[in-house]
């Protein structure tokens, strides 16, 4: 018997009837990123000490507004310095719906991801740590499109490190460079227009220009 084929043809009714799950952001985050979907991925790069987990827990917070955060935190695991960061950017605020994954396999990520009530947004810290190559990232992706992914990755000058971070960034419906605590350039395919700069952190940023 043959295998009975996935109907994948949208036509222009079904496209207007989609409704996807619009993240209402307001002030600097619109300003900077839109109104993004509550799906797909996103990618954040840059240097080390650059401001990449900073922004990183910062998205994490605000992103609670709108569901329950894992961060998978591959690289660092729970530590002193995750410790601080932590502190730092007022997480306790949103402890009920922000989860740390403190260096979870992606198999046994995936199986989480499953479950009922699992997070409605992962953030990935970092690609370098996962054991994801271009395929099994755009897989997890596409296995789970009622989530949103964000990978964190690497640098390589200004671009991002490695074959699976340059791969993402191809796919990726955001796209955000870090370097010296703010995002000079964001590109968002969910704004109307120009993206704003995003300051991640005003003392550091002011710092890094002198």
């Amino acid at each position: 018997m043959a295998k009975k084929v996935q109907n994948r043809a949208k036509s222009v009714t079904d496209i207007i009837r989609y409704s996807p799950r619009v993240m209402n952001f307001s002030g600097p985050w619109l300003d900077s990123f839109g109104r993004p979907e509550l799906g797909g991925c996103w990618l954040v790069w840059g240097g080390s000490g650059h401001g990449k987990t900073r922004f990183a827990l910062a998205l994490c917070k605000y992103l609670t507004n709108f569901g329950r955060v894992g961060y998978n935190s591959l690289e660092e695991g729970l530590s002193l310095s995750l410790q601080k960061a932590v502190k730092s950017t007022g997480m306790v605020a949103v402890a009920k719906r922000f989860i740390l994954l403190d260096k979870e396999p992606i198999n046994e990520l995936r199986l989480r991801l499953q479950r009922p009530k699992s997070p409605d947004i992962i953030v990935i810290d970092s690609i370098q740590y996962s054991g994801l190559n271009k395929d099994t990232a755009k897989a997890l992706v596409d296995e789970f499109p009622r989530k949103l992914f964000v990978f964190i990755s690497h640098a390589d000058g200004k671009n991002p490190a490695g074959r699976t971070a340059g791969a993402i960034r191809f796919h990726a419906n955001v796209k955000l460079f870090v370097e010296g605590y703010r995002i000079t350039q964001p590109v968002s395919r969910y704004a109307d227009g120009a993206c704003a700069p995003f300051i991640i952190w005003e003392e550091g940023a002011a710092k890094y220009g002198e």
